[in-house]
């Protein structure tokens, strides 16, 4: 199956995937350009400033849909991640807590831009993100798979619980397609109350084999063959799951606020 088949392309060796990526023409001269230039960022003004850097950065770290929200992202950076009152932190998506801690001008002023998780490991993140991407103009099923990978570590790690990681999946569009999609879970599920879906996930999934290499791999080719059945007559996008928990739990107030700070403003 084309999917399938795709997948483990990609996936067989995921060094000579990401290099393939990394010598693309537009991607080699912007990753050239953010590695001569991010670490003379000396304030968040000055990284907010260069358009070329802050697009790149905020691609990596998957937060290019709010690129344009300067004013919220400045926010995000004044606060840092120390305190629990700061806006990073009153995130249930973990993308602003995870780019506020790579550029922690908080923290460390003018040396925020000098440590690895702002230079190479940004790189690494942006490289990740384009071959997903990449992967996505083909084939959005294995677009889904390869983001499922990445996030499922960062999600049993932040997890104390099965139950907990089933509430994380489904908190996640993109996350949650895959799993209805490889437990043949009815679509129409995802109105359902949240207790419900996390029952049906449980009753499904052994999540201890899903933290072994063997147990996510079964569980990612079967998910990649069913979606290929499942859309044999069209291949629906995946951008529109792609991002989507960015406003998941975030309190009324909260929002009204970030909707005042998404034009740059203060």
């Amino acid at each position: 199956m084309t999917t399938l088949t795709d997948y483990r392309l990609i996936t067989r060796d995921m060094s000579a995937s990401l290099k393939r990526v990394s010598e693309e023409p537009v991607v080699s001269r912007e990753t050239k350009y953010y590695l001569e230039n991010i670490s003379k960022v000396d304030t968040i003004e000055d990284f907010l400033a260069d358009d070329r850097l802050f697009s790149y950065a905020m691609k990596a770290h998957g937060l290019e849909e709010m690129t344009y929200a300067k004013g919220l992202i400045r926010k995000v950076l004044e606060g840092g991640t120390e305190d629990e009152d700061a806006l990073a932190n009153k995130f249930t998506d973990p993308r602003y807590k995870a780019f506020a801690e790579a550029f922690d001008f908080k923290t460390h002023e003018g040396n925020a831009t000098i440590f690895t998780k702002a230079q190479q490991g940004t790189v690494d993140k942006y490289l990740q993100q384009t071959l997903e991407e990449n992967a996505g103009n083909d084939n959005q099923g294995v677009r889904l798979a390869l983001y499922f990978e990445r996030k499922l570590p960062e999600i049993l790690e932040d997890s104390s619980s099965d139950r907990s990681i089933a509430f994380s999946l489904l908190g996640d569009n993109a996350l949650g397609e895959v799993i209805r999609t490889a437990l043949s879970i009815p679509p129409e599920s995802a109105a359902a109350n949240i207790d419900r879906q996390a029952d049906a996930i449980l009753d499904k999934l052994d999540f201890d084999e899903l933290k072994t290499p063997e147990g996510l791999t079964k569980f990612l080719e079967d998910f990649t063959a069913l979606w290929e059945v499942n859309n044999s007559y069209g291949d629906p996008s995946s951008a529109a799951l792609l991002g989507q928990s960015a406003g998941f739990g975030i309190s009324s107030d909260l929002m009204l606020s970030i909707n005042n700070l998404k034009l740059g403003g203060r």
